[in-house]
């Protein structure tokens, strides 16, 4: 069974959360403050944790900050504020996705639901791709450059498998959403932006390029191609 930790200080929305994604099939685990969130992770281990922004103790940014100098395990970001720059703040500390308040309960379990699908996806079948000195596996979603392992997060992993599945073919932005994401973040494509940024970061040292085409999205090049 797999386990959601839902960090939020509001009970409400602890027993919303709980009511929902334990009707389809999760154990939902719950806590209200920052410190027993931390806490809690050791001893729970959740698949997922569903994280409120603005907690009583510490506030969201940090405890996301602290949690990925531990473990890649996906973060639902919640947030009260509609402004983008939390947006990018909890994506860029790595959050995998985010949902405003107020929100509607089946939502949050959509979301639940793309989030632990994608991150479950590396146990389907899947054919090496093998693009320079770049080899992705999408069954291990493992990528290395060199034999060497490259460590990337569920959503950058799944941006560069979709770049490299449609080599030399650009990709809009909207496209990208609607690939990785698995929805549609209307007027917010800054989200691919900043995930691009990430990826290129970790691809230095091989012989492949993210190459923007300004206006209208990304694909990827090579200079040498590994047939």
């Amino acid at each position: 069974m797999t386990t959601i930790l839902v960090v939020d200080d509001e009970p409400n929305i602890l027993e919303l959360a709980k009511l929902y994604l334990e009707k389809e099939g999760h154990r939902v685990d719950g806590v209200g403050c920052g410190k027993d969130a931390l806490a809690r992770i050791t001893i729970s281990k959740p698949s997922l944790i569903v994280l409120d922004l603005m907690l009583p103790d510490i506030d969201g940014f940090d405890v996301c900050r602290e949690i990925r100098k531990k473990s890649d395990v996906p973060i639902l970001m919640l947030t009260a504020r509609k402004e983008d720059v939390d947006k990018i703040i909890g994506l860029e500390l790595g959050a995998d996705d985010y949902l405003t308040k107020p929100f509607n309960p089946r939502e949050l379990v959509a979301r639940v639901k793309a989030i632990l699908r994608r991150y479950q996806s590396g146990h389907k079948p899947g054919e090496v791709i093998e693009i320079g000195n770049l080899h992705i596996d999408p069954a291990r979603r493992e990528a290395t450059i060199e034999g060497k392992p490259v460590k990337l997060r569920t959503k950058e992993f799944d941006l560069l498998k979709a770049l490299a599945q449609n080599f030399g073919i650009v990709l809009t932005r909207e496209q990208l959403l609607g690939i990785v994401w698995e929805t549609d973040y209307y007027g917010e494509t800054r989200t691919v932006d900043i995930h691009i940024n990430h990826l290129r970061d970790k691809l230095e040292g091989s012989n492949v390029s993210i190459e923007t085409l300004r206006g209208v999205g990304y694909k990827l090049t090579s200079l040498t191609i590994t047939e």
